[in-house]
């Protein structure tokens, strides 16, 4: 009987790589011309309206599929290419990661284990960040989706490692003393939401103040400790920001590292950007103590510039990582040699058994640009917050927030005779209109209870020439509000 079953590989390979090419060269024109036109485009209603079909049920073909790529998502993107896009923390990505990215999906490797090529291309991007943050070579790591996903990994081992108890059988257990860890009020969210996942609770996560600069106030922290442990409860961890979200401020690492040591506390350190600045020749006298961490996230997306997604967890025993994970049933059992050797796996790690290729874009990108060459963007990025920070003081229609301490300037629109709300009203308004109007994509925070333009750069592609095009439309915006 003959063989009736089909493959999904293409019927006509010649027109599917001429096809392929053509779209490859769409995305290079995309990246070649991301200063091009407006920042963001708003979706129109009929494309909303088309991305709700129904699901397929019969081919639409590799050529219809492509032709509404092209017209109906590439140019509706979040607009973090464009050298002005200023919102939140979002990286830019290089035109290199678009082959990287080709190459993984053409391997289209599981990263969970087994022993092959693509294992040993994320060992050793692990053992590069071991050498930038003067880890032991005995320490561990991760490519993994964010600092999110970093941070639960980091902190599931810091449950497992300061417990007192088996944690990972007996689960929490109250009655030896509720396990509560410490962060500023300026943190990421990502950290209460690892308390919640991890079973602990938000209330088991204290909010320390933070002083004039928006760093932790350490005497604050040591004081929460002794209250804890008065209270009969068991704190098993700080969480330290070398550059808050808000603002850019830096926690005294090296103060918090000292605090962990004296009562055998886990110390975490968020560093989603800010662990990147660490790197900078210039810069890494301020993140002193960074490499005391027992665990440090960051994002190889953000201010490394590799495309989404990428993070990294790096723990400084491996030992105490692999406890905290590993769980290898029958099906999954190593053997001395064969594909299923290459002992340990990487899903003994973290929780993914079925992982991607991720660490080939970031290998990719750092021996394509070098570590140096990253890191002189980062102090370009600074050199251009504090040029918009002087920009600001220079305008009296302009208001600063804080002093610039690194690559997040938070400032807003003022005038005489304005309440608070108004002028809350007005800034709210002018980031709107900046982003629909194509202009440039700010974001907005609230600091001291007011609301705030923030402009944060992560960006190789910004000029100092982009500073003032935003402060003047900030200005023109502003008075175009109040009918000026």
């Amino acid at each position: 009987m003959a063989d009736q079953t089909r493959s999904l590989d293409p019927d006509d390979w010649v027109a599917f790589r001429d096809r392929a090419h053509k779209m490859l060269d769409a995305a290079l024109d995309h990246a070649q011309g991301s200063g091009d036109g407006p920042v963001w485009t708003a979706v129109p209603d009929d494309v909303k309206t088309a991305l709700k079909e129904p699901l397929p049920i019969t081919p639409q073909g590799t050529d219809q599929v492509c032709d509404e790529l092209l017209s109906r998502v590439l140019p509706y993107a979040t607009g973090n290419t464009h050298p002005r896009f200023f919102g939140w923390v979002h990286g830019t990505g290089t035109p290199g990661s678009i082959i990287a990215d080709t190459m993984a999906a053409a391997m289209n490797s599981n990263l969970g284990g087994r022993d092959h090529g693509a294992n040993y291309v994320e060992q050793q991007v692990i053992d590069w960040v071991k050498t930038l943050f003067k880890f032991p070579a005995t320490a561990s790591g991760l490519v993994v989706s964010g600092t999110s996903v970093a941070t639960l990994i980091a902190l599931t081992a810091a449950r497992y490692a300061k417990a007192g108890y088996d944690v990972r059988n007996q689960g929490l257990r109250p009655e030896n003393g509720r396990l509560v860890g410490y962060t500023s009020t300026e943190a990421h969210s990502c950290i209460a939401r690892t308390f919640d996942m991890l079973g602990l609770g938000f209330d088991a996560l204290r909010s320390i103040p933070v002083d004039p600069t928006y760093a932790m106030d350490l005497a604050a922290l040591k004081q929460a400790i002794a209250d804890d442990l008065a209270a009969g409860n068991r704190p098993f961890c700080v969480v330290g920001s070398p550059a808050t979200v808000n603002t850019g401020a830096i926690d005294d690492l090296q103060g918090i590292a000292e605090i962990c040591q004296a009562h055998d506390l886990w110390f975490h350190v968020d560093g989603a950007f800010g662990a990147v600045a660490a790197l900078s020749d210039s810069l890494k006298t301020r993140f002193r103590g960074i490499e005391l961490a027992d665990s440090i996230a960051f994002d190889f997306h953000k201010w490394m510039h590799v495309v989404y997604d990428a993070g990294f967890v790096l723990i400084r025993r491996e030992d105490l990582h692999r406890e905290a994970f590993t769980l290898r049933r029958e099906y999954l059992k190593a053997a001395p040699r064969g594909l299923a050797a290459g002992n340990p796996w990487f899903c003994e790690y973290g929780p993914e058994l079925s992982r991607g290729f991720r660490a080939l874009k970031v290998w990719f990108h750092l021996k394509e640009h070098g570590i140096k060459k990253i890191t002189d963007k980062v102090d370009d990025n600074c050199r251009q917050a504090a040029y918009l920070g002087a920009l600001v003081e220079a305008r009296p229609d302009l208001q600063l927030a804080t002093p610039v301490t690194l690559n997040i300037c938070c400032f807003r629109y003022v005038a005489d005779g304005l309440d608070r709300e108004s002028i809350d009203k007005i800034n709210a308004g002018i980031v709107m209109d900046l982003q629909e109007d194509g202009l440039a994509a700010p974001s907005t925070t609230r600091l001291a209870g007011k609301l705030w333009i923030r402009v944060n750069i992560t960006n190789h592609r910004t000029t100092l020439a982009d500073m003032e095009l935003l402060a003047d439309a900030v200005v023109r915006w502003g008075q175009r509000a109040q009918g000026a």
